[in-house]
């Protein structure tokens, strides 16, 4: 009887140094290879021509630069790319992010230009929260003003009313727990904007878009440039500055996918081989393995009716954002079991995060190590 299972150990053995050595050479393979769908949005269209300076229309711009856009992005395989609209046509907000979330999109981006009195330039990129001073309201009241074109707009939108502080507060913190990949999709479209097209920097910032809202995946809205700058204006319009923008968001999305790639790829390897992996626990000596599933600017009471069932959930307040954790182990394989167990209770993003020394550190890079 002992033969057949050394036999057995021997070979399952053998498979998980060859399943090690595969992940090794392909380290983002797993991950890279799924499917990553990303909905690209051009703000405004048909009789909705959006802001609009003499010969220059924001419906226009917008939707070359998306189209541009996924004409790059759709030259990897790995990604598919979905349009809310691909000619002049007026699409209502609400549908624009029901079609991002029929599709289980990974990522949403709008595409807009902004406009001002004056002769204000430069590029800035929103996520979804509190509009934190009037200007960022302004911004967002006069993109979810489209919505007075819609048919039946007050029962579609629960009698949201564009011009209304209040009403915007209250569309806020449902995508909370898509906050922090937002914030870095849109932290690297700010980059690329100021390094590689020379735009003036307007940050990254937060406000009530009614089309962020309508969506559950992380999503950004795009303020390219002001068409009402003589100089910004005509180079928005220019097929050559369009071409520009277009790289540089193709540019920021493939940045953002890798660093996901990076992050997730280990998550993949139980489903390859489950009854190899099975038979071997990945434990790191003083790493704590925790996940992650919700990060908001809300201070949640521990309290398992917030969040979904889960009980012992674990909160850190990091800067002006509330991280919540469930889980603690220093099995890295039990945690991969704690996050599908995050996820089936309703949190999809839910992800792996690992402390050493109360320190945070790569689980990628943990992992890669103990490899070597």
């Amino acid at each position: 009887m002992k033969t057949p299972m050394i036999k057995i150990w021997n070979l399952r053995s053998v498979l998980f140094l060859l399943l090690i050595i595969f992940i090794s050479a392909n380290p983002y393979k797993s991950f890279a290879q799924e499917q990553f769908t990303i909905v690209l949005d051009a703000g405004h269209g048909g009789k909705d021509p959006g802001k609009h300076s003499g010969k220059y229309f924001e419906k226009n711009i917008a939707l070359n630069i998306v189209l541009m856009t996924g004409k790059l992005l759709s030259k990897n395989k790995n990604i598919n790319v979905i349009y809310t609209r691909n000619k002049d046509v007026f699409i209502e907000l609400n549908e624009r992010g029901k079609i991002a979330n029929d599709a289980s999109a990974d990522l949403f981006v709008s595409v807009h230009c902004n406009a001002h009195h004056t002769q204000a330039f430069g590029s800035e990129t929103y996520v979804l929260g509190l509009h934190a001073n009037q200007r960022n309201f302004e911004v967002a009241k006069q993109e979810n003003s489209v919505i007075f074109l819609e048919d039946n707009y007050k029962e579609k939108y629960a009698g949201f009313d564009p011009n209304s502080p209040e009403a915007v507060i209250g569309l806020t913190l449902m995508q909370e727990e898509y906050l922090d990949e937002s914030l870095l999709l849109a932290s690297n479209i700010q980059s690329k904007f100021t390094n590689n097209l020379k735009r003036k920097n307007r940050g990254v910032k937060q406000a009530g878009f009614v089309v962020l809202h309508q969506t559950y995946m992380p999503s950004v809205l795009i303020e390219t440039g002001f068409i009402t700058n003589k100089d910004e204006g005509a180079f928005l319009n220019s097929k050559s500055g369009q071409e520009k923008f277009a790289k540089a968001i193709y540019t920021a999305v493939i940045d953002y996918k890798k660093h996901l790639d990076e992050n997730r790829v280990v998550e993949e390897i139980p489903d390859l081989i489950p009854e190899v992996i099975e038979t071997v626990d990945r434990i790191f000596k003083e790493v704590d393995f925790k996940v992650q599933i919700a990060s908001s600017t809300k201070k949640l009471a521990l309290k398992s009716y917030n969040f979904k069932g889960l009980k012992d959930v674990e909160r850190l307040k990091v800067g002006k954002q509330y991280k919540y954790y469930y889980g603690l182990t220093s099995n890295y394989d039990k945690i991969l079991e704690v996050q599908k167990q995050a996820r089936k209770k309703g949190f999809p993003s839910a992800f792996v995060i690992a402390y050493k020394n109360e320190k945070k550190i790569s689980v990628s890079e943990l992992l890669k190590s103990s490899r070597k």
